[in-house]
């Protein structure tokens, strides 16, 4: 119990950026942990909380490594000539099984491979990838529906407790 409390604290332990459309547009079949590879002002750009995951996806080159790209991780504003590039390729850190794992998924019809998080765990940078499979439009608006059902639900159950007591 203690533990947990003071990793909440810990600004070793935090999320980064999220891809809350992740959710939205995808099946979440999977999930992994995967390291990322940075430079030094990559690294001082996350801790200062500035990515952005909307375009980005990873892929597993010639099933051996795996890569994310189209990630934006800005600049560093107190960088010099060494800067990092914006928008570069950035390879992940997985174990040999889970990255035959995750391309023998990909390569089946409709799958893909998506990064849900970047956070920091006990002061390395770790991003979350998800398989995932594309929503069509109506399981979409089926989603939204059932949402917006519950919370209209939930909030008849609040006034009608509210006016019982």
């Amino acid at each position: 119990m203690a533990k947990k409390k003071q990793e909440e604290k810990d600004p070793r332990n935090r999320v980064v950026a999220t891809n809350r459309k992740a959710r939205h547009d995808y099946l979440i079949e999977d999930t992994y942990e995967a390291g990322l590879v940075l430079s030094g002002t990559e690294v001082k750009s996350l801790r200062e909380g500035r990515a952005s995951l909307v375009d980005g996806y990873a892929f597993i080159d010639d099933g051996a490594e795996a890569w994310l790209d189209a990630v934006h991780i800005p600049e560093y504003l107190e960088g010099t000539w060494n800067n990092h590039a914006p928008r570069r390729k950035r390879k992940l850190l997985l174990h040999k099984e889970q990255i035959v794992k995750i391309s023998h998924k990909t390569k089946e019809g409709g799958y893909t491979l998506i990064p849900l998080s970047i956070y920091f765990s006990e002061g390395r940078a770790k991003v979350e990838l998800a398989v995932a499979k594309g929503k069509r439009e109506y399981d979409k608006r089926q989603a939204l529906r059932e949402k917006q059902d519950r919370r209209e639900a939930e909030r008849a159950m609040s006034t009608r407790s509210r006016l019982g007591e």
